[in-house]
């Protein structure tokens, strides 16, 4: 595998990528050939998928592909849940409304897709299904920073301004297109496009808050400020919060970008 000149030693880590889908069988060709174009060993790789509330056939088209898939990657695991979150017709998923609901959900899901996926990967890569593209280095790259969660800059096309609004800091104010040439940035929030996990760390109880993490509740001590503010994130920024209680940094790679699809 072609990874000396990012400094990676022979014994390449094994990385677990995982992707929760719901209605994306237009998406699925796309997904798997910009992964199987990834400049990184394929028996190094593992795969998991949960499919939920999809009535477009995904669950099948994915167990269609398994045996080629088993072929090719070290294991792939494939699992559903419906949570029952459907939106109303006509109604946009941004719609702010929803933004709680739908993420709560979106949490749940990668939760339990972590829990039926990881086994003894050393990393967790967590990709949309809807990326429209990405540097086949992409992989390589992320984990040559060094940084033990690590997200690269996701737009809709190259130069763009930040598609994914989750990735942020100064409170928000602040994304990646603002930190272009500023090499790894710690961020304070993070998104879900494409998130670079050290497996370890998930193993320790690192999740995806389905409920606002971080707020105020009758059940912390008045004494402890730490755990008395008001607010709190939910999903992949609430993961980001959760990380720096753990003791753990989080970053951003402004000029490493990945495309997603426009919506």
């Amino acid at each position: 595998m072609p990874s000396s000149a990012l400094g990676l030693s022979a014994m390449s880590p094994r990385v677990l990528v995982l992707t929760p889908m719901k209605n994306a069988t237009k998406h699925l060709d796309r997904y798997f050939s910009n992964l199987a174009d990834l400049d990184y060993g394929a028996d190094n790789l593992s795969l998991g998928f949960l499919v939920s509330d999809s009535d477009d056939g995904t669950y099948g088209a994915l167990d269609d592909r398994l045996p080629d898939l088993r072929q090719r990657y070290a294991r792939v695991t494939l699992t559903s849940h419906d949570f029952g979150l459907q939106l109303p017709e006509g109604i946009d998923r941004w719609s702010p409304a929803f933004q709680i609901p739908r993420r709560a959900v979106l949490a749940r899901s990668r939760n339990r897709l972590l829990f039926a996926a990881l086994r003894d990967e050393d990393w967790v890569l967590w990709m949309d299904v809807d990326l429209d593209s990405y540097p086949p280095t992409v992989l390589n790259e992320l984990l040559a920073s060094g940084k033990s969660i690590v997200h690269p800059h996701c737009v809709v096309k190259p130069g763009a301004r930040s598609f994914d609004g989750n990735t942020w800091r100064d409170g928000g104010d602040t994304t990646l297109h603002e930190l272009r040439g500023h090499g790894a940035v710690r961020i304070e929030g993070v998104g879900g496009t494409m998130l670079l996990v050290r497996a370890d760390i998930h193993r320790d109880g690192l999740i995806f808050p389905a409920y606002p993490y971080g707020t105020r509740s009758p059940f912390i001590r008045d004494h402890n400020p730490m755990m008395g503010r008001l607010g709190g994130e939910i999903e992949t920024e609430g993961l980001a919060v959760m990380a720096k209680d753990m003791g753990h940094e989080v970053w951003g790679l402004p000029d490493l970008e990945i495309v997603h699809l426009a919506e």
